[in-house]
C-alpha cells in the first residue's frame, strides 16, 4: 500500500502538518509574552510616552499571533473526531478534564487581559494595566500547562485504569493528579517553556537588530536588545539542565525512545552521537561521538558504566521510525549549540556596545530567530515520532487510533485545503506583523495615566534616536496633525 492509499500515515501526515504550523505561533505567543510584561513592568516605572509606544507595538505584535494561534489550534480539537475517532474514544476520559480547563481557564485569562491591554490603556489605572501584561503571559503558559499534562500522558500514563477489551477499551481516570502529574509532565513542561522564552527573546533581538540596521527608533532598539540578549542567554543556558531532566525521565520511562535518539543497537554502555546516520538493515549507526565512552550515563546518573537497552532487542515492529527520530533529537541538539554561542556572543557585543555598529552582527541576529524555532520543531519531531508505533504508550498503537470510516481520498483532498489556506494565513500574518514592525513604535503626545511627557518638539525632532522623517516611531505625523 502505497502512501497516499495508507489512511494511518496520511492521518498522521495531516495531524502532524497542522501541528507543526499551530507551533510555529505559540512559541511567539510565549515567548515574546515574557518581552511584553517585561516592556509593561519598564513603562509602568517610567511612565515614559516611548516606553509606552515600545509597550504597545509588541501588544499588537502578540495580539496578531494569538489570534492566528488560536485559529490554528482549533483545527487539531477537530481532527481528534473526525480522523482519530478510536483515539477519542480512548483517552476521552482522561483529556476532557485538562482540555477543558486549558478553555476554561487559560484561554479566557489570556483573551480577557489581551482585551485590556489593546483597548484599555485609557479606561484603567497604570497598575491594572501593568498587572493585566503579566496575567497575559501567565494564561499563555497555563496553556501550555494544561496541553503538555494531555500530552506528557501520552507519553507516560498514570493515574488510570482500561475499561472494555479490544478497540472497544477506553483508559477511565481513577487519580485526576496522577494522572495530570504523571512522570514526565513537569521535565517536558519546564523544557518547553524556557524552549518558548528563548524563542521570544530571539524575536525581541531581531527586531531591535532591523532597527540598527535601518537607524531608526533607537530608543527602543537599545532597550530592546537588552532586554532580549540577557533573556535569551539565561533560556538558552537554562536548556541544559533542563534536557538533562528530559534525558533522565526518557531513560528511565521510555528506553526504546532513549535507544532511538542515539541509534543504540547493542544492550551496553551508550555513547552520544553528534551527527551521524543510522542504517537499520545491518543494526549500526555511523556517527561521530562525544569522545567520552559511555557519555549517556554520565549525563543520566554520572556512571559511564551504565547499562542501556539496545534496539536489538526490541522487535522491528515495536521500534520507532529510527531515521527520523535520530536525525531530528540531533538536529535539536546542534541547534541548541548554535543557539547558545548567539546567546552569548550577542549579550557581549550589546555589554560592549558594539552590535549598533556592527552591520554583520544585524543581519545575523534578525535571522536568528529561526534557529531556536527550527530548534523546537525538532525536539517536537523527536518527542513524537520516538513515541511511535504508539499513540499512547505501551496502551494503544497508532495504527488502531484512526477513524476507520473515513477514506484516504477525504483526507488528502484536506490536506491541499490546509496546505492553501495556510499559506493564506502565513501571508496575511505575516504582511501584518512585518508591517507593523517597519512602521514601528508611535509615541503619545499625553498618554492617559503617564507622568510629565516629552515635549511635542522633542519627539518630533528625533530626539529619541529615531528618523524623523520615517515616522515609524518618533511621533512625527502626530505633531503635524496637532499643528
Amino acid at each position: 500500500m502505497g502512501f497516499l492509499g495508507n489512511v494511518a500515515a496520511l492521518s498522521r501526515f495531516q495531524f502532524a502538518m497542522t501541528v507543526a504550523f499551530h507551533f510555529l505561533f505559540v512559541p511567539m505567543s510565549i515567548g515574546l509574552g515574557l518581552i511584553l510584561a517585561l516592556t509593561s513592568r519598564r513603562y509602568y516605572k517610567s511612565r515614559d510616552p516611548q516606553d509606552l509606544a515600545h509597550l504597545k507595538l509588541f501588544v499588537k505584535i502578540f495580539a496578531a499571533t494569538f489570534i492566528v494561534g488560536v485559529a490554528t489550534g482549533v483545527t487539531m480539537e477537530f481532527a481528534f473526531g473526525a480522523n482519530w475517532a478510536n483515539y477519542s474514544r480512548f483517552v476521552g476520559d482522561i483529556f476532557g478534564a485538562p482540555l477543558a480547563a486549558e478553555a476554561l481557564f487559560a484561554f479566557f485569562l489570556e483573551s480577557v487581559f489581551l482585551g485590556v491591554l489593546v483597548f484599555g490603556q485609557k479606561r484603567v489605572s497604570p497598575k491594572f494595566y501593568h498587572a493585566s501584561a503579566w496575567l497575559v503571559w501567565a494564561g499563555s503558559c497555563l496553556s501550555a500547562l494544561w496541553i503538555i499534562i494531555a500530552n506528557s500522558w501520552m507519553q507516560t500514563p498514570a493515574g488510570f485504569k482500561i475499561v472494555g477489551t479490544g478497540l472497544a477499551s477506553r483508559a477511565h481516570i481513577t487519580n485526576f493528579l496522577a494522572a495530570a502529574i504523571n512522570h514526565s509532565t513537569f521535565q517536558r513542561y519546564f523544557h518547553v517553556v524556557v524552549a518558548l522564552l528563548a524563542m521570544g527573546a530571539f524575536l525581541a533581538m531581531a527586531i531591535a537588530a532591523y532597527y540598527y540596521l535601518k537607524k531608526k527608533n533607537l530608543d527602543f532598539a537599545k532597550k530592546t536588545m537588552r532586554l532580549g540578549v540577557v533573556v535569551g542567554l539565561i533560556a538558552s543556558l537554562l536548556m541544559l539542565p533542563l534536557g538533562h531532566l528530559s534525558a533522565v525521565q526518557v531513560a528511565d520511562t521510555q528506553p526504546e525512545k532513549l535507544a532511538a535518539f542515539e541509534g543504540h543497537w547493542n544492550t551496553g554502555p551508550m555513547d552520544m552521537g553528534i551527527l551521524g546516520w543510522v542504517d537499520p538493515a545491518n543494526q549500526q549507526t555511523h556517527s561521530v561521538n562525544v569522545p567520552v565512552k559511555g557519555f549517556i550515563g554520565l549525563l543520566t546518573n554520572l556512571d559511564t558504566s551504565t547499562s542501556f537497552k539496545g534496539l536489538s532487542e526490541i522487535p522491528a515492529q515495536d521500534r520507532p521510525p529510527l531515521q527520523a527520530t535520530y536525525q531530528t533529537y540531533h538536529f535539536m541538539v546542534v541547534l541548541w549549540g548554535l543557539m547558545v554561542v548567539l546567546a552569548i556572543a550577542a549579550f557581549i557585543m550589546d555589554r560592549k556596545d558594539r552590535i549598533k555598529d556592527k552591520k554583520w552582527a544585524q543581519k545575523i541576529l534578525i535571522w536568528a530567530p529561526l534557529v531556536p524555532l527550527a530548534a523546537i520543531q525538532c525536539g517536537w519531531m523527536a518527542a513524537e515520532i520516538g513515541r511511535q508505533p504508539w499513540i499512547v504508550w505501551k496502551l494503544q498503537r497508532t495504527a488502531d487510533a484512526i477513524s476507520p470510516s473515513v477514506p484516504a481520498s477525504q483526507i488528502v483532498i484536506t490536506i491541499a485545503l490546509f496546505i492553501v489556506v495556510y499559506l493564506l494565513i502565513a501571508i496575511i500574518y505575516l504582511r501584518v506583523v512585518l508591517g507593523l514592525i517597519k512602521k514601528g513604535p508611535q509615541p503619545e503626545l499625553a498618554p492617559a495615566g503617564a507622568g510629565p511627557a516629552e515635549p511635542a518638539a522633542a519627539i518630533a525632532d528625533g530626539s529619541d534616536g529615531s528618523d524623523p522623517e520615517d515616522g515609524a516611531g518618533d511621533g512625527a505625523g502626530a505633531a503635524k496633525e496637532a499643528n
